[in-house]
């Protein structure tokens, strides 16, 4: 009798947790915290349930493990930059340049604006399981082909002298990955003036003859 009371005051002592509007994202907040200024190794669930003010019981409720929430953390950022990507690239019509320029402007959008996601995805993807990394690289490799395929148009239709395709394609998409490290908020250059360089930049690797 008494450890049946014990179990039912400790279902009722989790259940805020369970029911507070938004919890599952407070919890993905925390994580990502944790994961970008402790390491993934260096992190807890019990640091995580700290951070989102969750009793360890609930934080295992919405995640059976840190590496779900790694896991979820990376998948949700690359699915949105390809979605990004992909709008940019259709909303910029059809001429060549204008779809390499969005696209790369497209990609330094999204690492400034959720740059810490970004930074854990670059700097933690060593400590993704087997089959949460193919997963990722999958994703990324989505990514990269949208790249490839804006520099091949260009360099089909005669509007790129890119000798090297595939060497130029891998330096536009690393410098733009790469923003995540180092872009600041209270920077001297705002996101969209990063972006509008990066393209400029990146047009200039692929030898358009427009830049």
């Amino acid at each position: 009798m008494v450890q049946g009371k014990t179990a039912a005051l400790a279902s009722d002592d989790r259940q805020p947790d369970r029911e507070a509007a938004g919890g599952r994202d407070i919890l993905l907040s925390a994580a990502l915290n944790a994961f970008a200024t402790q390491g993934f190794h260096g992190t807890s669930m019990r640091d995580i349930a700290t951070r989102a003010g969750m009793s360890i019981s609930a934080t295992y409720y919405y995640f059976p493990s840190k590496a779900d929430l790694l896991r979820h953390i990376m998948v949700s950022v690359t699915e949105d930059l390809i979605a990004d990507l992909e709008a940019a690239r259709d909303a910029a019509g059809d001429d060549p340049t204008a779809r390499l320029a969005a696209i790369v402007r497209a990609h330094v959008r999204l690492h400034t604006e959720r740059q810490m996601e970004s930074f854990v995805g670059n700097s933690e993807l060593r400590s993704l399981s087997a089959a949460d990394h193919a997963t990722v690289i999958g994703l990324r490799d989505r990514v990269s082909t949208i790249f490839k395929d804006a520099v091949a148009d260009g360099r089909q239709r005669g509007v790129f002298d890119c000798p090297h395709p595939a060497e130029a394609t891998m330096a536009v998409v690393t410098m733009c990955t790469s923003v995540a490290g180092w872009y600041r908020l209270d920077g001297r250059h705002n996101p969209q003036t990063i972006a509008d360089r990066y393209a400029a930049l990146a047009l200039r690797l692929v030898g358009c003859s427009a830049a």
